[in-house]
């Protein structure tokens, strides 16, 4: 499991590679790792396809899913982390983040071996990583389908490209769009049988499309958190310059880090705020980071009232807990500058007076 595509089929593959081109000279030994690691698993993830999709139950028989949306670096893990200690929701683990299609067979069986592989910590910041720790779905995802905002990630020759298709489902077919929807609904569908709860799902790409989400899941829930973007400027630029590194499969120099940041903040931001315009409680509610920060069990409690969910008082001890044990977690830090300062004013100018957030002091 060198890589996140690793977890991937045949067909995701083939249709990824042949769009997003051939790897570069020295990443050749992983890109055959990839295939070979498909390959290998090519027979039991399909017999598992067989057999689990008739158990599967229909979209509509699910309970509500709910959904943690918000830019990245805004918070979002810090909320999904928080909340799943309510050991009230099915999420998403590390082993079924890597083995999307193999949920119920290697991945069950082989669990204890596959742990020992996990990362202690996330690449872009210094939150650790258990074999129970939640995560975002896009990365399973991007194995199962291609249209995935991580596809431009690993294939930087169309990153632009892929970032339009993956964030905001734009220049794609039918067919791919069809891929996409399948992708999301299946393995939203084998959470829901393993584990017999309401989902808790945190997955930054579907700020931008969240009507997407509402057609599959029309009984839906959504929690947005929003950040300074001062703070998330800083943060995504860290974010690229790790992730690239450890994922591409291709040459990335050509990236300018700072437009992708500022572009994708404006166009996912604003398609949010159109697409929620009519959500409203007792399915939608929205929180600041700041807040969750410095008043965790208030907002918390306002989510569940606002969201109309119950076991907030049978809860409470273990988010308690939980916020403790994570005090002296330390934040990366990132200095800013004036140049920095007046991009973001001049980009981000809405969001910023929207949320009242201050521009920061720079030396």
């Amino acid at each position: 499991m060198s890589h996140p595509l690793c977890g991937a089929d045949l067909k995701t593959l083939l249709s990824t590679f042949s769009y997003g081109g051939f790897p570069a000279s020295n990443k050749w030994g992983k890109a055959l790792g990839i295939w070979g690691a498909a390959l290998g698993r090519a027979p039991l993830s399909s017999l598992e396809k067989a057999f689990i999709t008739s158990h599967l139950p229909k979209p509509e028989e699910m309970e509500a899913p709910i959904f943690i949306l918000g830019h990245w670096r805004s918070g979002t893990t810090h909320l999904y982390n928080t909340m799943v200690k309510a050991n009230t929701f099915g999420f998403v683990d590390p082993i079924t983040t890597g083995l999307p299609w193999d949920m119920f067979g290697i991945a069950h069986y082989l669990r204890p071996l596959l742990e020992r592989t996990i990362p202690r910590d996330r690449y872009i910041d210094n939150i650790p990583v258990t074999p129970d720790a939640p995560q975002e779905d896009e990365i399973a995802l991007a194995s199962m389908t291609p249209i995935s905002f991580y596809h431009a990630i690993y294939f930087p020759k169309v990153f632009d490209k892929q970032v339009k298709r993956g964030l905001f489902l734009e220049n794609c077919s039918d067919k791919e769009l069809e891929s996409r929807k399948f992708a999301f609904t299946h393995f939203m569908q084998k959470l829901s049988y393993r584990y017999k709860k309401p989902l808790l799902i945190k997955n930054p790409v579907y700020t931008g499309c969240p009507l997407f989400l509402k057609q599959i899941f029309p009984q839906a829930k959504f929690i947005h958190i929003h950040r300074n973007p001062f703070e998330v400027f800083l943060s995504m630029r860290n974010f690229y310059k790790k992730l690239l590194p450890v994922f591409a499969l291709q040459n990335y120099n050509h990236i300018d880090i700072d437009e992708v940041v500022l572009s994708t903040y404006q166009e996912m931001m604003h398609r949010f705020e159109r697409e929620t315009a009519n959500f409203k409680a007792p399915d939608f509610v929205e929180i600041g980071y700041d807040t969750l920060s410095s008043n965790p069990m208030a907002t918390l409690e306002k989510i569940y009232k606002t969201l109309d969910l119950q076991g907030f008082k049978e809860a409470k001890p273990e988010f308690e807990n939980y916020l403790g044990s994570v005090k002296s977690y330390k934040k990366n830090t990132f200095k800013g500058t004036e140049e920095m300062a007046n991009k973001v004013s001049e980009r981000c100018t809405h969001f910023i007076e929207k949320w009242h957030y201050e521009r920061p002091e720079v030396a």
